[in-house]
């Protein structure tokens, strides 16, 4: 039996997947050549779906003209993708729509599904309302979560990750939350005994976006023995590499490349105080690795009091006790964490698509 996501029962395979294959439209703004978890858990879930029998197709910025967001160049938001989408959704003709992301192209996915009457469902990955605050610190929190409840509140129904978030949002405002957690892919994410750094031990990692919101300054600042790695790319990197020069930045990994680099290290270390999961978190644990973190929601929901991570607001401390934990413990915990157990509670929140929607 798979095993369940965090604090989620499995639902039932038969009861979802009975009867012929959903066709499913997920739409994103966030897509390759990004790498980031969003990307991420969007490509597994695709997959996922797929090894299921489901036929999935994504909108995405790819083959649109696009325009760099501001302050954030690496994300390209497409430009008037409307007519394109509408094309897609009549060839397509999906059972099940899902945006993923508040960008143009959700904006455009949600027009058009509510011009037509065709339900759909949207997720939150990310901390809005911190992200912009980082950046355009005069716009100001009421403001943009008045903006997140006129996109999401038409949706049939708005998956966040954790229990903690879904609270959260809802003490802002929010009726529609249902719960679609994160996995790994053990048999991908796994130890490897020969994996290794040229660099001194101990190996204190981090990966991930490397931007302000993620809080990196609070990593790199540390007085820690050995060498800290950060893995990813982003806005910020060239500014931290000048500030932070003892640091090695190796840039974005993908594959067996980041695998490896995962179970070289000795300790994870999680500083971001916004992020509503943290998919590499799980990964690390997969591979072996101890988890160091401050005590916030995405640690807090993924870890919990499992003995295979340290949260403490000191994060030298928990970076430090941290070393002491068998990587055992880490991939034991790991192995109860599966992607299939959350496709099916993705498939479980879908609404589907009548056949009497508008043309």
């Amino acid at each position: 039996m798979t095993p369940p996501c965090p604090g989620v029962a499995a639902p039932d395979d038969e009861a979802i997947i009975q009867g012929a294959p959903e066709r499913i439209l997920i739409v994103t703004d966030a897509w390759a050549p990004q790498v980031n978890g969003v990307v991420r858990t969007l490509e597994i879930l695709g997959q996922d779906l797929a090894a299921l029998g489901y036929e999935v197709r994504y909108a995405t910025p790819a083959g649109h003209l696009t325009l760099p967001l501001p302050t954030y160049p690496e994300i390209r938001l497409a430009l008037f993708p409307r007519r394109n989408l509408e094309r897609l959704i009549d060839s397509f003709a999906p059972q099940a729509i899902h945006i993923a992301t508040e960008g143009t192209l959700g904006l455009s996915a949600r027009a058009i599904c509510l011009k037509r009457s065709i339900p759909f469902t949207t997720s939150f990955h990310t901390r809005f309302p911190d992200y912009v605050r980082a950046r355009l610190p005069f716009i100001s929190e009421a403001l943009v979560y008045r903006f997140l409840r006129w996109f999401h509140d038409p949706a049939e129904a708005m998956m966040v990750a954790t229990a903690a978030l879904q609270h959260e949002l809802e003490g802002h405002g929010f009726t529609n939350t249902r719960i679609w957690s994160r996995g790994v892919d053990v048999e991908v994410f796994r130890p490897i005994a020969d994996a290794s750094l040229p660099f001194p031990h101990p190996i204190w990692l981090s990966v991930g976006r490397v931007a302000v919101e993620k809080n990196l300054e609070a990593f790199l600042r540390l007085d820690l023995p050995g060498t800290k790695v950060v893995v990813g790319d982003g806005p910020a990197r060239e500014t931290l590499a000048r500030q932070f020069p003892e640091a090695k930045f190796l840039g974005a990994k993908t594959g067996e490349e980041l695998v490896r680099h995962y179970a070289a290290a000795d300790v994870f270390v999680f500083p971001s105080r916004t992020d509503t999961f943290g998919l590499v978190l799980l990964e690390a644990l997969a591979c072996g690795v101890p988890v160091a973190a401050f005590p916030v929601n995405g640690p807090s929901d993924v870890i919990g009091d499992a003995p295979v991570g340290v949260l403490r607001e000191d994060l030298r401390e928990a970076c430090l006790r941290a070393l002491s934990i068998p990587s055992e413990a880490c991939r034991s915990f790991a192995l109860t964490r599966s992607w299939r157990a959350c496709t099916r509670q993705f498939l479980s929140n879908l609404p589907r698509v009548g056949q009497n929607a508008e043309p």
